[in-house]
């Protein structure tokens, strides 16, 4: 299976981080799963006018490749025409090469959620850029290829949502298409593969304990849980992050950042400062995804009232106070 990649508007973070393939280095795991590269900015040798010719071998059908992998927001401006992005060397917006090989190409990933949504690249006043995702322009379907486009095998956009993305959602994915193929009902109401995108953040928060009991945390370096004071929204996330360490160990959650929900449409524009959460009669607005707010109230008013010391003492602490007491066995 032979991929090509673009870089469009955005930092290259998705490469940087899918360079952090693991347990097996990325290049390894991708041979023995029979997938190569035709091309890519950061890691191909050819560049200059040897790249121009590989992506017009491409763009016109004289050089097969299966998947076209996209990473960074398409720019549209100004007005439409797309030359604040121009190919270096070919004088073409980056808009016209990605509309002509998303025509050629079996399937279309968008990597990251600059890619998929518009992300932080659209996130500025007015957003003079036009930056916008291949299908998707925020939660609108549109975007640079249309809501109706098409893949030559029958799909819309897969959208690899996250800021940057796991390097395991892309590389799982690419296996899956490899070996399995790639279905419809392999993907969320938003295109993002299911493979990853069928939990919550929130699922395996190694602080869902504070979360239970309604301990929360006020301050970056306390335990306790971090939606009712510092924004976190791993209730409303969909990825596995809590699941599926990044680098064998962490997460930001495990690093005492707050989710930001960086797979989500409009991640970037949230209306109000990441790391705070936004309340109305002191009840947090962002509250879980399928859990009604009056359910919510009840349990948050219950739980609060049953929350043990160990628990309440360590939420607000940046190491453990308390320990886990002590229970002979048969009691």
């Amino acid at each position: 299976m032979r991929v090509l990649w673009l870089q469009s508007g955005g930092c290259g973070g998705c490469t940087q981080s899918m360079l952090c393939s693991e347990p097996r280095p990325l290049f390894d795991e991708l041979r023995d799963a029979g997938i190569e590269f035709v091309w890519h900015p950061a890691l191909s040798l050819a560049s200059g006018a040897d790249a121009l010719t590989i992506l017009e071998d491409c763009a016109e059908g004289r050089l097969a490749f299966d998947v076209l992998c996209v990473e960074g927001a398409a720019l549209k401006g100004p007005n439409g025409t797309g030359k604040f992005h121009l190919m270096a060397g070919s004088g073409e917006p980056m808009t016209k090469w990605l509309e002509r090989l998303s025509r050629q190409a079996k399937w279309v990933f968008a990597v990251g959620s600059c890619t998929s949504f518009g992300g932080l690249s659209a996130n500025t006043p007015g957003n003079p850029l036009e930056a916008c995702g291949l299908q998707y322009d925020t939660d609108t379907p549109g975007g640079l290829l249309g809501a109706d486009f098409r893949t030559g095998s029958g799909l819309p956009v897969v959208n690899i949502a996250g800021c940057p993305i796991h390097p395991g959602w892309l590389v799982d994915t690419l296996e899956k298409l490899a070996h399995e193929g790639l279905e419809a009902s392999d993907l969320d109401a938003y295109g993002r593969p299911l493979l990853y995108a069928d939990q919550l953040v929130h699922h395996g928060c190694p602080r869902n304990e504070y979360y239970e009991f309604k301990a929360s945390a006020k301050k970056h370096s306390d335990l306790g849980c971090l939606m009712e004071n510092l924004g976190c929204k791993g209730t409303q996330a969909h990825a596995d992050c809590s699941q599926r360490a990044w680098n064998g160990v962490g997460s930001c959650l495990r690093g005492g950042y707050a989710c930001i929900a960086c797979t989500e449409p409009g991640f970037e524009a949230p209306g109000h400062a990441f790391q705070t959460t936004p309340k109305l009669a002191g009840i947090p607005i962002g509250l879980p995804a399928d859990m009604p707010k009056a359910w919510f109230v009840a349990l948050a008013a219950l739980s609060k009232s049953a929350t043990p010391k160990r628990v309440r003492e360590n939420a607000e602490a940046d190491h453990t106070l308390v320990r886990p007491a002590l229970k002979k066995a048969g009691k």
